[in-house]
């Protein structure tokens, strides 16, 4: 269960690295690419970030360029929260597939 603080990380997170990777897919990949959750870990060193990437046929290709470029965006995270946190989580991210389970479902009960 996430204490008080973890949560309110997480939203702060949330919303500055949305702020980013809209920034970023935009000028690099043209995908456009949504934070859907973000979970830290109690002693808020670590934040997972789960994305949303569209379109699907660029999903693999725009998750390399998120994972290369994963301590960059940390330091763009670290200079819009500099004055909130003490220390900047590392973060993982991890591609979200709720909307691609959500539409097999719906395939599978259209049947």
């Amino acid at each position: 269960m996430e204490s008080t603080r973890q949560h309110k990380i997480a939203r702060l997170i949330q919303k500055d690295m949305s702020d980013i990777l809209l920034r970023y897919a935009r000028t690099l990949t043209g995908t456009l690419i949504s934070v859907s959750e973000v979970r830290v870990s109690p002693d808020l060193s670590i934040a997972h970030i789960y994305v949303s990437i569209f379109p699907q046929d660029k999903v693999k290709e725009t998750m390399l360029l998120i994972e290369e470029n994963t301590h960059r965006l940390r330091g763009e995270l670290g200079a819009l929260e500099r004055h909130q946190l003490r220390i900047i989580p590392e973060v993982v991210f991890h591609l979200d597939e709720t909307i691609d389970r959500m539409e097999r479902i719906d395939e599978l009960l259209a049947h």
